[in-house]
């Protein structure tokens, strides 16, 4: 007579194979959320990048003025964040609140006044700036758009910038911006 049952055996090995693809699918899925991070957050700073350049092509009022320059996004190595700024002074760089005039002088009206930064963002968690081309000796990069065209300064001086970001220094995303103005995310 035959038995139409399961042996311990047979449930052991369907349980051992469940058990190796669940750990399996957990380890990649981990990956992959990663990855995913990395790119979200590569596609937004060239979405950020692409927002100053249209802020200076459309000359934007900055503190109930024009800027002397255009627009501008500020990077710093190992840093988390990135700061879109107004270029008051027409340097071609992110100045420090205090360091450069104000646009237009406003600063006699307004006691609030912090420098020329618009807004910083931040990266998602784990995200970080590894590396950028051309890079200050304070390990910074200035990319600013200067109206009507717009024209674009790298400072320091370049053809080209380059910004890589790294998800725990393992996966990285590169972000290239030349003097045309065009963005280019690998």
């Amino acid at each position: 007579m035959k038995s139409k049952g399961f042996t311990l055996l047979e449930i052991t090995v369907v349980i051992a194979i469940i058990i190796l693809l669940s750990t399996i699918f957990l380890a990649n899925y981990r990956e992959g959320e990663k990855r995913f991070a990395l790119q979200r957050s590569a596609y937004k700073l060239a979405q950020e990048i692409r927002r100053t350049q249209e802020m200076a092509m459309s000359s934007q009022k900055f503190e109930d003025s024009f800027p002397k320059g255009g627009y501008g996004i500020y990077l710093t190595k190992n840093s988390n964040s990135v700061i879109i700024f107004a270029d008051c002074d027409g340097n071609g760089s992110y100045s420090l609140a205090g360091s450069a005039p104000t646009c237009a002088e406003a600063t006699a009206t307004n006691p609030y006044w912090k420098g020329e930064e618009i807004e910083e963002f931040y990266f998602e968690k784990g995200i970080y700036i590894l590396n950028l081309l051309p890079s200050s000796p304070e390990d910074s990069l200035s990319i600013t758009f200067f109206p009507p065209d717009p024209e674009i300064t790298i400072n320091p001086t370049a053809d080209y910038a380059s910004i890589t970001l790294t998800f725990d220094g393992q996966s990285q995303k590169t972000i290239t911006v030349n003097k045309t103005g065009a963005i280019d995310v690998d």
